[in-house]
Parts: C-alpha cells; structure tokens; sequence
C-alpha cells in the first residue's frame, strides 16, 4: 500500500483514516467537493489538521464529474482506494433524493470505473447498517438477505453493494463493502443525534428524541471504525470457492468480494445513551418524545463474527469513554 485515494477526506471518517495513514506513511490523495450539507468550516478545519503533511494531496471535486475524475485516476496510479464520499442522512434523503442519485450512485460509478481502468488492486467502500432496513434479526448479520430498504439513503448503499460486486465479476476488481453502524466521536458529522444533543444541551434547549425513546443503537467510537478499515484494506479479498449457487452467501462471491460489518457489537438504549451525555455535560436534557420518523429503525446490532475471523479485530471502546472524548472535544473546538 503505497498511494491511497481516500474519498470524502474531509468527512468525519475520511479524516480520520487519512491521518491513521498518513502516520505510517502511505501517501494519501484525499478527495471532497466540500459541500454545504453540514458546515463547510468543519470540514475545512478537518482539513487543516492534514495540509502541510508531506504525502498529503488535496483533491476540490466532486465525484459525479465523470471526467475531473477519470483524469485524477490516471494522474496518480493508485494502488487501494477507499471511497467514503457520500451523500449521508437517512431525513435528509426524504427532502433531496436526487442528491443521493448524483453522489452515491453517479460518484460511484465514476470510482469503479476509475478503478477498473488504472489498475487499482483493492477498493474499499463505505456501506451502511441501515441496509438491514425491515430486517428484525437479531444481531445483524452480512449472511442476511437486504433487500427491503426503508429509506432511499440505504437503497443507495444497497446499490454500491451489487455495483460493487459487478466490477468484480466482470473485471475481477477486489472489492470489499464495509456497513459502520452509528459511529460516533471527536470531529463528527453535526447532523448526529449526539451532536445535535450536546448542542441542545448546553444551549438549554430540549432535545428531540424520536420513537418515545425506544431505539437501540450499536454505536461504534471512531477509532475502532478506523482500526478495522485499515485492517480490512490490507487484506485483499479473494475468490470463495465454496460459494454455493443454490444457497447464495450475501456476504460473499465467486469473485473477489466481501462485506462485513464493523459495529461494537453491543446495543444500547437510546435513553442511557442520554443519560451518559447528560453525566459528562454535568447538565440534565431537556426531553421532547416524539414518534418514530419516516426511514429510520427501531434497533441496530452488528454482528462482527466474521471481522474477527478475518482481521482478528473487534471495536471494544465503552460509550462513556467515548462520548467523554467527544465532550472534551465539543468544549475544546467550540469554546
């Protein structure tokens, strides 16, 4: 692994991978349009962190221009790209569909085009757990049948999923979907819950909190989001030579292709979740229980059996070490 292309380099995740990275090394090419919908001034600041760096490019484009970035494939020879760009939000997808056509499936296409043309030997994707969408199963398990998505954000993931899998019976493109559930930490995304709690909490204002407090949710700390991505990026997926035609493994191939999920496998009550916040804020939420929303999900589980096996790696940070992180962070960047 010599030269990465990270995609969304300035997102929550893409960051954070980049400077992992970066540490031991590789260059990184990252890649953002830095769009507006969320604050551009946390992006840009994420982005502070890495200009200056010795092996650190910055790429302004947006996936969807086809020919921008076919001409940044040809340009570099990368060997591995991840690609973390996309259009999130599974609410916002009910107001703007089209932007998840034009970022998670246009932008795609575009990145496995750009690999199977330049010799990229190992694509890694950003999928989602919201792809379980009507599934009640009990851990979530990448050996399950997806195919009733509840909002069109984790159609779109599905989508990069079967896209995925195409380039690598075609053209035998190594690729490898991760689905991260509910990820969580310093520097993240202000359109999570916890963020949009923290803000509402120190603001003295309610909080909103859906589904009359009756979620669950495998929130995974960002660090063990990155430990396993980078774990997975060094183990290129091959050829299952048992994959049973008859009895299909959603998980796996006859091509080189491999989904896993990466989750804390632990699932907590949205209400404790709260309840941890509020200890670390030293202030009490003010609560507005309200219905679930269109889109969303009752509970989210992972099972990580199969991350284990294969790169012998599973998240293991507490949510009160983890959002006593975040806190220190929010004080710290937001004074």
């Amino acid at each position: 692994m010599k030269k990465v292309l990270i995609t969304g380099a300035a997102g929550f995740i893409g960051f954070f991978l980049a400077k992992r990275l970066l540490a031991e090394g590789v260059e990184v090419v990252g890649l953002d349009n830095l769009n507006d919908y969320y604050d551009p001034g946390l992006k840009r600041s994420r982005l502070d962190q890495l200009a200056g760096q010795e092996n650190f490019t910055f790429a302004l484009l947006d996936l969807a221009d086809r020919p921008a970035v076919a001409k940044l494939f040809a340009a570099h020879g990368f060997d591995v790209v991840v690609n973390l760009a996309a259009q999130a939000g599974v609410r916002y997808s009910l107001e703007n569909p089209h932007s998840y056509v034009d970022s998670n499936v246009v932008g795609f296409v575009n990145v496995l085009e750009g690999c199977r043309h330049n010799g990229v030997k190992h694509l890694v994707f950003a999928s989602s757990s919201s792809v379980y969408g009507g599934n009640t199963t009990m851990p979530f398990s990448v050996h399950d049948n997806v195919d009733h998505p509840v909002s069109l954000y984790a159609a779109t993931k599905k989508s990069n999923e079967l896209m995925a899998h195409t380039y690598s019976h075609l053209y035998g493109l190594p690729c490898t979907g991760l689905r991260f559930f509910t990820v969580y930490g310093p520097w993240g995304r202000p359109d999570m819950a916890y963020f949009l709690f923290t803000r509402a909490i120190l603001a003295g204002q309610p909080i909103k909190v859906f589904n009359f407090g009756k979620m669950k949710r495998d929130f995974t700390y960002i660090d063990d989001i990155i430990e396993g991505v980078v774990r997975v990026i060094n183990r290129t997926p091959v050829e299952n030579s048992a994959w049973d035609r008859v009895n299909p493994d959603p998980a796996t191939s006859w091509g080189p292709y491999r989904i896993y999920n990466i989750g804390n496998n632990q699932q907590e009550d949205l209400l404790y979740f709260i309840e941890v916040l509020e200890g670390c804020l030293g202030r009490k939420a003010e609560k507005e229980f309200l219905p679930m929303q269109n889109g969303d999900v009752p509970a989210t589980y992972a099972n990580v059996d199969d991350l284990v096996r294969d790169v012998g790696f599973k998240p293991t940070t507490t949510i009160e070490e983890g959002l006593r992180r975040f806190v220190d962070w929010y004080r710290g960047y937001y004074r």
